[in-house]
């Protein structure tokens, strides 16, 4: 096991990784920002290092930094979190190049799973029934070809992307154009790629996702489905485990899909695979994330499987030691995200308790929203025996979380949950668009 870790991170996930690797008895190095220098992560961390001005392009994203602090300090691993680095395969081959495990999948599956486009014909080759689209369009003449060839409506999408950038909903040919222009310009800013493919726009829809962990000599498990389609511009709002809408012989049948499609590609590390569920019940393979989702922990609350232990675990080489059969998924846990709406400062903070009560957040007293990062204040996440309980105890926890000082989503979050649609579970990805 290691000894020392570099969290290349700031931020809620970065306090989450620093906490996990305490309760391991590792020793923890954190960078930052000049905007973070007062931040949570910096003081919890046993060493911490500053690599740069407030801009993430001068910080966080620093592969030379970074890898240089690592070395200075000792650090065995560096562990990404998500965003910045987590999914840069040529960070990954940086640490590897300087004797420094990266805490993640190897960059030769980066480079094959990252790309969005390409991985469709990866995944369809291994089993899964993936959504009918491109590997990659190269011009507007080139979209607009494709684009009659699948029939609109049409979803044009970043190959490099994450996060919701470089998407656009096509109706018809006279959106293409500019959708075009505006989504490889976006993806090009945010990602360095400005790639782009097409694919057939699934509608109505469900947003559901599969947690996987898998190891170094073969062994994979699925910690069951999140249903993440409460988003607004494909940003995610709220996450529940298990799907309201999924029962368990579909469950099961995804699952063992799943499962077989990353032993077939030899996936190591936590990963995630992301489908689009009809009305009709089938299931749709959208992408995959080959990093710690942000609404990881909703999964946490459910199984009781700690993810981020578990990837350092199987980057140090721990085979992962339960059983698919062993996993808990009994009961219901969610999620919401608690953002910021202004650039404020925090005031004061209480934080909700109670049995199955969890807010994983960054912020103390005197914190200031920075307009240079994510607007992600916290997570609250809950769980309960029942989802009627759970949604009960979120209500709970939303009317306690008092942030003092700061413009939150807090009020909003109470009407989506209180809301019949959500309630019966019935809501879908255009609920945030009516």
């Amino acid at each position: 096991m290691f000894s020392k870790i570099l969290v290349a991170n700031r931020g809620e996930i970065a306090v989450r990784i620093i906490r996990a690797c305490k309760e391991m008895g590792i020793a923890t190095v954190a960078v930052y920002s000049e905007a973070d220098k007062n931040a949570l992560h910096v003081s919890l961390a046993d060493e911490s290092y500053c690599i740069g001005s407030s801009e993430a392009t001068e910080s966080y994203l620093r592969e030379d930094r970074i890898i240089s602090t690592a070395m200075l300090s000792g650090a065995q691993a560096i562990h990404p979190g998500y965003g910045f680095l987590s999914e840069n395969s040529h960070f990954a081959r940086a640490c590897r190049k300087n004797g420094i495990v990266f805490i993640g999948p190897d960059p030769d599956s980066m480079d094959h799973l990252s790309n969005k486009a390409t991985l469709k014909e990866i995944m369809a080759n291994a089993g899964l029934n993936v959504i009918p689209g491109t590997k990659s369009v190269t011009s507007v003449e080139d979209a607009i070809k494709n684009a009659e060839q699948i029939g609109y409506p049409v979803m044009l999408k970043a190959a490099a992307g994450g996060g919701g950038r470089g998407i656009r909903l096509i109706r018809d040919r006279e959106e293409l154009e500019p959708a075009y222009l505006q989504a490889t310009s976006e993806a090009l800013s945010s990602f360095g790629d400005g790639t782009v493919y097409l694919e057939k726009y699934i509608y109505p829809a469900k947003h559901i996702e599969l947690q996987i962990i898998a190891d170094e000599v073969g062994n994979v498990v699925c910690l069951g489905e999140r249903d993440c389609s409460m988003q607004r511009r494909n940003q995610k709002l709220i996450e529940e485990t298990p799907s309201p809408v999924v029962n368990a012989e579909q469950r099961e049948k995804l699952i063992n899909q799943a499962i077989a499609a990353i032993k077939k590609i030899g996936y190591v590390g936590a990963g995630t695979l992301e489908f689009l569920l009809d009305k009709h019940g089938n299931f749709w393979f959208m992408e995959m994330n080959v990093r710690l989702q942000v609404e990881h922990c909703v999964t946490e609350m459910l199984t009781g499987i700690d993810i981020v232990k578990w990837q350092i675990r199987i980057a140090a080489g721990i085979p992962i030691n339960f059983k698919q059969e062993k996993i808990r998924m009994n009961g219901a846990a969610i999620e919401c995200r608690i953002n910021a709406q202004n650039c404020e400062k925090l005031e004061f903070l209480h934080v909700p308790g109670g049995p199955f009560v969890r807010f994983d957040t960054s912020l103390v007293p005197g914190t200031k929203v920075s307009p240079y990062y994510d607007s992600l204040l916290g997570k609250l996440i809950v769980y309960a025996y029942t989802r009627e309980e759970a949604i009960r105890k979120m209500k709970a926890a939303l009317c306690e979380l008092v942030v003092s000082g700061i413009s939150t989503n807090i009020e909003e979050q109470l009407r989506i949950i209180s809301d019949d649609k959500f309630l019966t579970g019935e809501y879908d990805l255009t609920f945030m668009s009516k």
